[in-house]
């Protein structure tokens, strides 16, 4: 699931890794596209979150929502991916991003991606090669095959505030998560129930994940009380829950799901219910 800059190094000139860039900010959505012009990894081709990773907006759906599987298929074979490919994505901000990539490539049933452990900062420190250059589109041949049950709807976490089928996972800062401050969306508060998990205490402070027994370990605890009840991530947009999705299958809790509209979709709809502080 991540791969060392050294052994990516090593693999760049093999036509069956493609690599790409998902570098962005949520307050700058134009600076990701900008610095990878001014440098990225030879060979990368740069994946939009606002566009490549994310559907037409809608203003019910959320800030990211999910594109056409076959849309977003499309768009990796006009990058050279095959069934034989290896995809690979790296962010700068410790998988934050490119975890959404990686998600939604095995959404569509595409199961060989890695994430670069430590991103563009730790290949960038260790003094490996860069280019400014864009490169060609090579055009390749997938067909998506979408995993059936891995996406919850608005709807099935309504559901889930009687029934308490799956638990919610929010990875959003606990300040955000308690209400306390909302930076983004126009409402602050969680969704009744949800969990929290800050998406950055996956890391280490160089942006590396930290050991998967460790994250195993507290993962496990803090879903203690959930029994074999399936966890069902979420977080502003559906971007960051990818990044604690990640973590948990690394640390081998598989089985989760995404609930992609997330917050940002949640409080679309003013009849829904909003939780503040923290969980009893």
């Amino acid at each position: 699931m991540l791969i060392a800059p050294s052994e990516l190094q090593s693999r760049l000139d093999d036509p069956r890794w493609v690599v790409f860039d998902c570098r962005h900010d949520l307050a700058d959505p134009a600076k990701g596209e900008r610095l990878y012009r001014e440098g990225h990894l030879p060979g990368a081709y740069f994946a939009r979150v606002d566009s490549d990773l994310s559907g037409e907006k809608d203003g019910r759906k959320g800030r990211h929502p999910l594109p056409d599987p076959a849309a977003f298929a499309d768009f990796l074979a006009r990058h050279g991916l095959t069934d034989e490919s290896c995809v690979v994505a790296y962010d700068d901000a410790g998988g934050q991003y490119a975890a959404r990539l990686w998600w939604m490539v095995r959404w569509i049933g595409h199961e060989s991606v890695v994430l670069v452990d430590g991103g563009f900062p730790r290949w960038q420190r260790e003094g490996r090669p860069l280019e400014t250059a864009v490169p060609p589109v090579r055009p390749g041949r997938l067909v998506p095959r979408p995993i059936d049950g891995s996406v919850w709807q608005a709807s099935h976490v309504e559901a889930n505030l009687a029934s308490r089928e799956a638990v919610i996972l929010d990875a959003r800062s606990p300040e955000r998560y308690r209400g306390e401050t909302e930076p983004i969306d126009r409402v602050a508060g969680h969704i009744p129930g949800a969990l929290n998990r800050f998406f950055k205490d996956n890391l280490n402070p160089d942006l590396t994940f930290r050991p998967a027994a460790d994250l195993r370990r507290e993962f496990a605890a803090l879903l203690a009380a959930a029994g074999d009840r399936p966890v069902v991530h979420q977080c502003g947009s559906g971007i960051t829950a990818c990044a604690n999705l990640f973590a948990m299958e690394y640390a081998g809790l598989r089985g989760s799901r995404l609930y992609a509209g997330s917050w940002s979709e949640w409080i679309a709809d003013p009849r829904r219910p909003i939780a503040v502080g923290a969980v009893p």
